[in-house]
């Protein structure tokens, strides 16, 4: 009698393919930006990490923190940068153009507007005192932001960048060193640092 033939295995079923991220078009890119403009009195920096990351999910953290870090070494206003190589990221120079029209239009009218109020009526206490108002909430939404830019470093307990991070703050904001020569110092030491985390990772 002939020996039972071990049951044949079922094929395994096909793993589900991960779609592609959205890509935004252009008029999504203006419309995005002037979103976050119009919303970000005091700064744009916390609705444009909100928008990016949390609602559109466009990029992850760990994306937007690097894309700011680069726009903080260009030339010009980092939020400003950041909607250039956000927009030309995903459709080119149209696309940084769209990013940048939608960061920049909207409040120019409007600044526009209440700069001819303000130098008509500037003189007004309750004014000062409304405009010392919304400075106290910008300082405590830019804390904020800088709390979940850091969670990222925080779950990767990169004990390393957050060290860097400290010494920079310590540097350019307790000593008052000049930007520039810490920045010399401290790029060049974030980069050979995480090359040799992640070498020491493969090995």
């Amino acid at each position: 009698m002939p020996p039972e033939s071990p049951p044949v295995a079922a094929p395994a079923p096909d793993a589900p393919v991960p779609s592609p991220p959205h890509q935004p078009g252009l008029l999504e890119l203006f419309l995005a930006f002037a979103k976050m403009s119009l919303a970000g009195f005091g700064g744009v920096l916390v609705w444009a990490r909100r928008a990016i990351v949390e609602q559109h999910r466009w990029m992850t953290a760990e994306e937007f923190n690097e894309t700011f870090a680069l726009c903080h070494f260009l030339p010009g206003p980092n939020i400003v940068n950041l909607s250039v190589v956000f927009g030309s990221r995903f459709r080119g120079i149209a696309g940084g153009l769209a990013a940048f029209a939608g960061l920049v239009g909207p409040p120019m009218v409007i600044a526009t507007i209440l700069a001819a109020l303000y130098a008509r009526y500037g003189d007004v206490d309750v004014l000062r005192r409304t405009l010392a108002g919304v400075a106290c909430a910008a300082v405590g939404l830019l804390f904020a932001v800088v709390f979940k830019m850091m969670m990222p470093l925080l779950k990767r307990r990169d004990v390393t960048g957050l060290v860097i991070l400290a010494a920079v703050f310590v540097a350019i904001g307790l000593i008052r060193w000049p930007l520039q020569i810490v920045l010399l110092v401290a790029i060049p030491l974030s980069i050979a640092t995480t090359v040799l985390a992640r070498r020491m990772v493969r090995a």
